[in-house]
Protein backbone atom coordinates (compact mmCIF):
# COMPACT_ATOMS: atom_id res chain seq x y z
CA UNK A 1 0.00 0.00 0.00
CA UNK A 2 2.33 2.45 -0.85
CA UNK A 3 -0.29 5.31 -2.03
CA UNK A 4 -3.72 6.31 -0.86
CA UNK A 5 -6.46 5.50 -2.48
CA UNK A 6 -8.78 8.24 -2.93
CA UNK A 7 -12.54 6.75 -2.74
CA UNK A 8 -15.47 9.49 -1.83
CA UNK A 9 -18.12 8.68 -0.14
CA UNK A 10 -21.04 7.13 -2.66
CA UNK A 11 -24.74 7.90 -2.14
CA UNK A 12 -26.89 5.65 0.15
CA UNK A 13 -27.53 2.09 -1.13
CA UNK A 14 -24.47 1.30 -2.91
CA UNK A 15 -23.33 -1.62 -2.26
CA UNK A 16 -19.51 -2.13 -1.03
CA UNK A 17 -16.66 -1.90 -3.58
CA UNK A 18 -14.42 -5.14 -2.84
CA UNK A 19 -11.13 -4.38 -1.96
CA UNK A 20 -8.54 -5.92 -4.35
CA UNK A 21 -7.47 -9.39 -2.84
CA UNK A 22 -3.85 -9.19 -1.50
CA UNK A 23 -1.25 -11.47 -2.28
CA UNK A 24 -0.21 -12.52 1.09
CA UNK A 25 -0.05 -11.23 4.58
CA UNK A 26 2.44 -8.56 3.58
CA UNK A 27 -0.08 -7.23 0.80
CA UNK A 28 -2.79 -7.46 3.06
CA UNK A 29 -1.59 -5.35 5.92
CA UNK A 30 0.66 -3.00 5.79
CA UNK A 31 2.76 -2.49 8.55
CA UNK A 32 4.31 0.54 7.86
CA UNK A 33 4.61 3.53 10.36
CA UNK A 34 0.86 3.98 12.06
CA UNK A 35 -1.46 7.29 10.67
CA UNK A 36 -0.61 10.36 12.50
CA UNK A 37 -3.00 11.67 14.90
CA UNK A 38 -5.26 14.56 14.06
CA UNK A 39 -4.04 18.42 13.86
CA UNK A 40 -4.85 20.32 16.72
CA UNK A 41 -8.20 22.11 15.89
CA UNK A 42 -8.87 19.74 13.47
CA UNK A 43 -12.93 18.48 13.15
CA UNK A 44 -16.32 19.40 13.45
CA UNK A 45 -15.92 20.29 17.34
CA UNK A 46 -13.33 21.27 20.18
CA UNK A 47 -12.91 18.74 22.74
CA UNK A 48 -13.92 15.09 22.56
CA UNK A 49 -16.40 14.49 25.30
CA UNK A 50 -15.43 12.05 28.26
CA UNK A 51 -16.30 8.42 27.20
CA UNK A 52 -16.10 9.23 23.45
CA UNK A 53 -17.90 7.67 20.50
CA UNK A 54 -16.00 4.55 19.69
CA UNK A 55 -18.00 1.52 20.77
CA UNK A 56 -16.29 -2.21 20.57
CA UNK A 57 -18.62 -4.68 18.54
CA UNK A 58 -19.65 -7.92 17.49
CA UNK A 59 -21.13 -9.96 15.13
CA UNK A 60 -24.31 -10.19 17.12
CA UNK A 61 -24.50 -6.38 17.65
CA UNK A 62 -24.53 -5.52 14.45
CA UNK A 63 -28.49 -5.38 13.58
CA UNK A 64 -28.59 -3.34 16.45
CA UNK A 65 -26.45 -0.34 14.53
CA UNK A 66 -28.32 -1.08 11.41
CA UNK A 67 -31.44 0.04 13.00
CA UNK A 68 -29.30 2.91 14.88
CA UNK A 69 -28.41 4.41 11.37
CA UNK A 70 -31.68 5.30 10.76
CA UNK A 71 -30.36 8.37 13.08
CA UNK A 72 -26.99 9.07 13.45
CA UNK A 73 -24.41 7.83 10.57
CA UNK A 74 -22.24 4.08 11.91
CA UNK A 75 -18.94 3.86 10.87
CA UNK A 76 -17.59 0.22 10.94
CA UNK A 77 -13.53 0.26 11.22
CA UNK A 78 -12.25 -3.23 10.82
CA UNK A 79 -8.61 -3.70 12.54
CA UNK A 80 -6.43 -6.69 13.41
CA UNK A 81 -4.07 -6.59 16.49
CA UNK A 82 -1.39 -8.13 13.88
CA UNK A 83 -1.32 -4.35 12.16
CA UNK A 84 -0.19 -1.76 14.25
CA UNK A 85 -1.26 0.29 11.07
CA UNK A 86 -4.99 -0.90 11.36
CA UNK A 87 -5.53 -0.11 15.04
CA UNK A 88 -3.34 3.41 14.74
CA UNK A 89 -5.23 4.49 11.92
CA UNK A 90 -8.88 3.32 13.74
CA UNK A 91 -7.48 5.18 17.02
CA UNK A 92 -7.31 8.17 15.15
CA UNK A 93 -10.80 7.74 13.34
CA UNK A 94 -12.60 7.59 17.09
CA UNK A 95 -10.48 11.32 17.60
CA UNK A 96 -12.46 12.29 14.42
CA UNK A 97 -15.34 10.98 15.34
CA UNK A 98 -15.62 12.32 18.83
CA UNK A 99 -15.08 15.91 17.75
CA UNK A 100 -18.77 15.37 15.98
CA UNK A 101 -19.87 14.97 19.35
CA UNK A 102 -22.32 12.35 18.68
CA UNK A 103 -23.22 12.92 15.20
CA UNK A 104 -21.76 9.54 14.01
CA UNK A 105 -20.69 6.58 16.00
CA UNK A 106 -17.85 4.93 15.51
CA UNK A 107 -18.18 0.83 15.61
CA UNK A 108 -14.52 -0.44 16.23
CA UNK A 109 -14.50 -4.11 14.66
CA UNK A 110 -11.44 -6.81 15.59
CA UNK A 111 -11.89 -8.77 12.59
CA UNK A 112 -9.95 -11.45 13.13
CA UNK A 113 -12.60 -12.17 16.10
CA UNK A 114 -15.62 -10.90 14.45
CA UNK A 115 -14.77 -13.07 10.80
CA UNK A 116 -18.58 -12.57 10.40
CA UNK A 117 -19.04 -8.39 10.09
CA UNK A 118 -15.58 -8.81 7.49
CA UNK A 119 -17.51 -11.22 5.01
CA UNK A 120 -20.50 -8.80 5.64
CA UNK A 121 -18.81 -6.09 4.19
CA UNK A 122 -16.59 -8.23 1.49
CA UNK A 123 -13.65 -6.78 3.84
CA UNK A 124 -10.42 -8.38 2.38
CA UNK A 125 -7.81 -6.59 4.09
CA UNK A 126 -7.65 -4.12 7.07
CA UNK A 127 -8.17 -1.72 7.80
CA UNK A 128 -11.27 -1.09 5.83
CA UNK A 129 -13.96 1.35 6.87
CA UNK A 130 -17.74 1.21 5.98
CA UNK A 131 -20.53 3.72 7.03
CA UNK A 132 -24.11 2.88 7.40
CA UNK A 133 -26.90 5.21 6.64
CA UNK A 134 -30.15 3.80 7.28
CA UNK A 135 -28.95 0.68 6.97
CA UNK A 136 -27.35 0.96 3.71
CA UNK A 137 -23.72 0.73 3.57
CA UNK A 138 -21.70 3.42 2.12
CA UNK A 139 -18.28 2.76 1.61
CA UNK A 140 -15.15 4.96 2.42
CA UNK A 141 -11.95 3.09 2.37
CA UNK A 142 -10.12 0.00 2.31
CA UNK A 143 -6.66 1.37 3.20
CA UNK A 144 -5.16 3.90 5.60
CA UNK A 145 -5.66 7.58 4.91
CA UNK A 146 -4.02 10.89 5.92
CA UNK A 147 -6.05 12.16 8.81
CA UNK A 148 -7.12 15.27 7.03
CA UNK A 149 -8.54 12.96 4.25
CA UNK A 150 -10.16 11.15 6.88
CA UNK A 151 -11.76 14.08 8.35
CA UNK A 152 -13.01 15.48 5.28
CA UNK A 153 -14.57 11.95 4.63
CA UNK A 154 -16.72 11.84 8.07
CA UNK A 155 -17.65 15.93 6.85
CA UNK A 156 -19.25 14.61 3.39
CA UNK A 157 -20.75 11.78 5.21
CA UNK A 158 -22.70 13.73 7.62
CA UNK A 159 -23.91 16.04 4.32
CA UNK A 160 -24.73 12.86 2.97
CA UNK A 161 -26.49 12.36 6.29
CA UNK A 162 -28.45 15.56 6.26
CA UNK A 163 -29.56 14.89 2.77
CA UNK A 164 -31.60 11.51 4.23
CA UNK A 165 -33.03 12.85 6.81
CA UNK A 166 -30.59 11.45 9.29
CA UNK A 167 -29.67 13.92 11.78
CA UNK A 168 -29.69 12.90 15.37
CA UNK A 169 -27.52 12.21 18.11
CA UNK A 170 -26.42 9.32 20.21
CA UNK A 171 -25.28 9.45 23.82
CA UNK A 172 -20.99 8.91 24.60
CA UNK A 173 -20.38 5.33 24.68
CA UNK A 174 -20.32 4.57 29.06
CA UNK A 175 -16.19 3.21 30.70
CA UNK A 176 -18.44 -0.11 31.28
CA UNK A 177 -18.57 -0.81 27.56
CA UNK A 178 -14.97 -0.75 26.90
CA UNK A 179 -13.45 -4.39 26.66
CA UNK A 180 -11.96 -6.39 29.68
CA UNK A 181 -8.46 -6.58 29.23
CA UNK A 182 -6.65 -9.41 27.39
CA UNK A 183 -5.08 -12.24 30.11
CA UNK A 184 -1.53 -11.77 30.53
CA UNK A 185 0.10 -14.54 28.22
CA UNK A 186 -2.76 -13.03 25.53
CA UNK A 187 -1.44 -9.12 25.78
CA UNK A 188 2.64 -10.56 25.93
CA UNK A 189 1.56 -12.18 22.29
CA UNK A 190 -0.55 -9.66 21.05
CA UNK A 191 2.79 -7.38 22.11
CA UNK A 192 4.74 -9.82 20.35
CA UNK A 193 2.91 -9.81 17.10
CA UNK A 194 2.98 -6.04 16.97
CA UNK A 195 6.97 -6.20 17.31
CA UNK A 196 6.78 -8.62 14.23
CA UNK A 197 8.11 -11.31 16.73
CA UNK A 198 6.02 -14.40 15.59
CA UNK A 199 8.28 -16.90 17.53
CA UNK A 200 7.45 -14.68 20.63
CA UNK A 201 3.79 -14.63 20.04
CA UNK A 202 3.89 -18.63 19.04
CA UNK A 203 5.43 -19.43 22.94
CA UNK A 204 2.99 -17.14 24.38
CA UNK A 205 -0.03 -18.51 23.28
CA UNK A 206 1.40 -22.17 23.76
CA UNK A 207 1.85 -21.47 27.66
CA UNK A 208 -1.65 -19.69 27.43
CA UNK A 209 -2.86 -23.32 26.37
CA UNK A 210 -0.42 -25.33 28.46
CA UNK A 211 -1.61 -23.14 31.67
CA UNK A 212 -5.62 -23.60 30.07
CA UNK A 213 -6.08 -26.41 27.60
CA UNK A 214 -9.49 -25.21 27.45
CA UNK A 215 -8.29 -21.83 26.20
CA UNK A 216 -10.38 -21.68 22.80
CA UNK A 217 -9.39 -18.10 22.08
CA UNK A 218 -5.66 -19.08 22.69
CA UNK A 219 -5.80 -21.98 19.96
CA UNK A 220 -7.11 -19.44 17.51
CA UNK A 221 -4.84 -17.42 17.45
CA UNK A 222 -2.13 -19.74 17.81
CA UNK A 223 -3.28 -21.41 14.74
CA UNK A 224 -3.73 -17.41 13.25
CA UNK A 225 -0.16 -17.21 14.39
CA UNK A 226 1.02 -20.38 12.09
CA UNK A 227 -0.48 -19.45 9.29
CA UNK A 228 1.67 -16.05 9.37
CA UNK A 229 4.80 -18.19 9.74
CA UNK A 230 4.04 -20.27 6.54
CA UNK A 231 2.95 -16.85 4.51
CA UNK A 232 5.53 -14.15 5.78
CA UNK A 233 8.13 -16.09 3.53
CA UNK A 234 6.67 -16.48 0.52
CA UNK A 235 6.66 -14.61 -3.02
CA UNK A 236 2.84 -14.48 -3.71
CA UNK A 237 3.09 -14.42 -7.70
CA UNK A 238 6.10 -17.10 -7.52
CA UNK A 239 3.79 -19.21 -5.35
CA UNK A 240 0.80 -18.83 -7.93
CA UNK A 241 2.89 -19.47 -10.60
CA UNK A 242 3.98 -22.82 -9.17
CA UNK A 243 0.60 -24.04 -8.19
CA UNK A 244 -0.82 -23.27 -11.69
CA UNK A 245 1.94 -25.51 -13.48
CA UNK A 246 1.75 -28.30 -11.29
CA UNK A 247 -1.90 -28.95 -9.99
CA UNK A 248 -1.22 -32.24 -8.32
CA UNK A 249 1.80 -30.20 -6.39
CA UNK A 250 0.83 -30.77 -2.71
CA UNK A 251 2.91 -28.48 -1.25
CA UNK A 252 2.42 -26.12 -4.22
CA UNK A 253 -1.23 -26.01 -3.60
CA UNK A 254 -0.96 -25.99 -0.07
CA UNK A 255 0.95 -22.42 -0.13
CA UNK A 256 -1.61 -21.05 -2.36
CA UNK A 257 -4.66 -22.25 0.02
CA UNK A 258 -2.35 -20.63 2.99
CA UNK A 259 -2.20 -17.04 0.86
CA UNK A 260 -6.20 -17.24 0.16
CA UNK A 261 -6.67 -17.61 3.53
CA UNK A 262 -4.15 -14.92 4.67
CA UNK A 263 -5.61 -12.64 1.76
CA UNK A 264 -9.65 -13.50 3.17
CA UNK A 265 -10.53 -15.65 -0.16
CA UNK A 266 -11.33 -18.64 2.39
CA UNK A 267 -13.86 -20.01 -0.03
CA UNK A 268 -11.19 -20.24 -2.53
CA UNK A 269 -8.61 -21.94 -0.10
CA UNK A 270 -11.35 -24.09 0.90
CA UNK A 271 -12.12 -25.24 -2.41
CA UNK A 272 -9.19 -25.60 -3.70
CA UNK A 273 -8.33 -27.99 -0.96
CA UNK A 274 -10.97 -30.24 -1.25
CA UNK A 275 -10.80 -30.57 -4.75
CA UNK A 276 -6.86 -31.92 -3.89
CA UNK A 277 -8.34 -34.31 -1.18
CA UNK A 278 -10.71 -36.31 -3.90
CA UNK A 279 -7.75 -36.15 -6.22
CA UNK A 280 -5.03 -37.81 -4.01
CA UNK A 281 -4.69 -40.80 -1.33
CA UNK A 282 -2.49 -42.02 1.64
CA UNK A 283 -0.24 -39.70 3.02
CA UNK A 284 -0.83 -36.73 0.62
CA UNK A 285 -4.31 -37.06 1.32
CA UNK A 286 -3.86 -36.59 5.16
CA UNK A 287 -1.45 -33.79 4.59
CA UNK A 288 -4.13 -32.23 2.98
CA UNK A 289 -6.80 -33.22 5.23
CA UNK A 290 -4.52 -31.63 8.48
CA UNK A 291 -4.23 -28.47 6.54
CA UNK A 292 -7.69 -27.74 6.11
CA UNK A 293 -8.60 -28.51 9.75
CA UNK A 294 -5.77 -25.87 10.76
CA UNK A 295 -7.52 -23.22 8.15
CA UNK A 296 -10.31 -24.03 9.82
CA UNK A 297 -9.07 -23.34 13.16
CA UNK A 298 -7.85 -20.20 11.68
CA UNK A 299 -11.30 -19.09 10.00
CA UNK A 300 -13.19 -20.06 13.54
CA UNK A 301 -15.53 -23.31 14.06
CA UNK A 302 -18.39 -20.99 14.11
CA UNK A 303 -17.72 -19.54 10.69
CA UNK A 304 -20.70 -20.92 7.81
CA UNK A 305 -17.77 -21.27 5.37
CA UNK A 306 -16.21 -23.68 7.84
CA UNK A 307 -19.04 -25.51 8.73
CA UNK A 308 -19.95 -25.74 4.62
CA UNK A 309 -16.17 -27.12 4.36
CA UNK A 310 -16.11 -29.37 7.58
CA UNK A 311 -19.31 -31.15 5.79
CA UNK A 312 -18.12 -31.64 2.45
CA UNK A 313 -14.75 -32.95 3.90
CA UNK A 314 -16.46 -35.73 5.80
CA UNK A 315 -18.29 -36.62 2.21
CA UNK A 316 -14.94 -36.59 0.41
CA UNK A 317 -12.85 -39.03 3.02
CA UNK A 318 -16.30 -40.82 3.54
Amino acid sequence: MNEFQHQQPRPAGTAPQQAPLPASVRGAVDLGAATPPPAAGQGAGQDAPPGGYRREVTAAEVQELAQLSAQVPVVFALWARFSEQSVAFTDTLAELVDRHRGRILLASVDAEAAPEIAQMFQAQSVPTVVALLGGRPVPLFNTTVPAEQAAQYLDELLALAEQNGITGTVEPVRADDEPAPLPPLHQEAVDALEAGDLEGAEAAYRRAIAENPGDREAKLALAQVHLLQRVMPLDAAAVRAEAAAAPDDVDAQLRVADLDVSGGHVEDAFRRLLELVRRTAGQDRDTVRRRLLELFDVVGGEDPRVVAARGALMRALF
